[in-house]
């Protein structure tokens, strides 16, 4: 067994990366998939929501697995099925097998990933060096969401889009090779799988996302629509119930009783609610109104990433200086400024550039700055016991809010596009619909400032409690 910290970071850092490339590189490419398998748009939001809710909610059962059976094992059979998959996904020639290969790899990608962050808090224990870590585990996080794009975009332009699927095959064969010779297995716990605890939470959010779609596609007072969303409130709560009474849940609520824990938690959820729906709907602008390619649409966001991934290296020095609650705030801010501005730009008679390509500048400086102390604010004071739930339920929030946010803000693009009249709607009245979504995305990010403020800002104390004190 060779112990050696830079690859071990490195494996680590790779499949974290193959798991948020995985989730963006179809985006650019998602209007020709939709004309190739002859799906509408509304629906296209399952190419990514059977990824990120399968992803998101069975991770906590994946964290759980980890405890129970290993880390370094259930890395490994993580990174094989998600290998396995993503080859399916490859080869899809329907609509069906294409959404079910992709839950197929959000099922792999929750096995694999809740090992990582746990791996990286148990082997970087040092402040410095953990910060280091986190930096570069935010970093790939952040930007290679926007690196999938232009990868996504380029393969769909110059081959097919299915090519992308296959890149995660080379990569997936390394490290199930790597991952026995350079990890340590962890200690394992005894107990037990909370299984209706991950049923619940699955289902739960599954029929919140569905009534969304529904919702966008036949209105919010359809019957189908209706059913659903009540059913996801109702296994939502009900969850809830299980994990406050089981003997061991994949969600041990002790974990919200730090309120830096849950404000991370819940602002992390809440910003990627906005911001990832924007990689969503830029592209459909940039290819349908301004009339980009693929390529060109996944080239646009080059200074968003370049941004992004650039504040990597100065994160460690303004956090060392102001702290992470200040930066943490500050980037909030930018994101918002940026997005906001963004949204007004947005028309048929706006250029690339300078109207988009600033805006998105300022959201990459913005998004560069939050990742990485939502996530260390998220493994404050964790027990070992809890690391895989802590670094699990930090992946939650993060695909729980792209996939909810989505669905919700898509409902909107819908109302606003949906023609008066049977015939289909303009590119002017398509800009406008997309204008309005991204306001709503400004409008997430906007709430989950406030959330960090209302729950990171220290509660000033009075007199009350002393002298109730002297009275008692």
């Amino acid at each position: 067994m060779i112990q050696s910290k830079p690859i071990i970071l490195t494996i680590i850092i790779a499949c974290q990366l193959m798991v948020v490339l995985d989730s963006s590189i179809m985006v650019t490419a998602l209007p020709e998939i939709g004309r190739t398998l002859h799906i509408t748009t509304a629906n296209l939001t399952w190419v990514q929501n059977a990824y990120i809710l399968a992803y998101g909610g069975l991770m906590l059962l994946g964290a759980r697995a980890g405890d129970i059976l290993g880390r370094r094992k259930m890395f490994s059979v993580g990174i094989a099925l998600f290998t396995l998959a993503s080859i399916l996904v490859g080869v899809s020639h329907s609509e069906i097998l294409l959404l079910v290969s992709r839950a197929l790899q959000g099922l792999a990608a929750a096995i694999a990933t809740p090992s990582t962050l746990a791996l990286l808090s148990l082997t970087f224990v040092e402040a410095k060096e953990r910060t280091k870590a986190i930096a570069l585990y935010s970093a790939v996080s952040g930007a290679g969401g926007s690196v999938g794009l232009l990868i996504g975009g380029l393969l769909t332009d110059l081959v097919s889009w299915r090519v992308g699927m296959f890149l995660n095959v080379p990569i997936g064969i390394i490290l199930f090779i790597m991952i026995p010779r350079y990890l340590r297995e962890s200690e394992k716990n005894t107990g037990r799988f909370d299984v209706m605890g991950a049923v619940t939470s699955v289902t739960g959010i599954t029929a919140l996302v569905f009534g969304c779609v529904q919702a966008a596609a036949n209105g919010w007072g359809n019957s189908v629509t209706l059913i659903s969303l009540l059913l996801g409130v109702t296994l939502l709560t009900s969850f809830i119930t299980i994990e406050a009474h089981a003997k061991q849940p994949i969600t041990p609520l002790r974990l919200f009783s730090n309120r830096q824990r849950s404000g991370a938690y819940l602002g992390r959820f809440l910003f990627l609610c906005g911001n990832f729906s924007l990689f969503f709907f830029i592209p459909q602008f940039l290819q349908r109104v301004l009339h980009f390619s693929s390529f060109e649409a996944g080239l646009a966001f080059l200074p968003f990433t370049a941004v992004q991934f650039g504040m990597m290296y100065v994160m460690p020095t303004l956090i060392a200086r102001y702290g992470n609650l200040k930066v943490l705030i500050a980037g909030m801010i930018i994101a918002i400024i940026g997005t906001s501005w963004l949204s007004s730009e947005i028309s048929i008679q706006a250029h690339f550039f300078p109207q988009l390509f600033f805006p998105l500048i300022i959201m990459g400086m913005g998004a560069g700055m939050i990742f990485l102390p939502l996530t260390s604010f998220g493994l404050t004071d964790i027990n070992p016991n809890d690391a895989g739930a802590a670094s699990g339920l930090i992946n939650v929030s993060q695909q729980i809010g792209c996939s909810l946010g989505l669905a919700v803000l898509i409902t909107i693009f819908e109302a606003v596009n949906r023609p008066a009249s049977a015939s289909p709607s303009n590119e002017e009245q398509f800009a406008h619909a997309i204008s309005i979504s991204i306001t709503g995305s400004a409008i997430f990010i906007t709430t989950s400032l406030i959330v960090v403020l209302l729950l990171f800002l220290p509660v000033r104390k009075t007199n009350r409690e002393p002298l109730l004190r002297r009275i008692s």
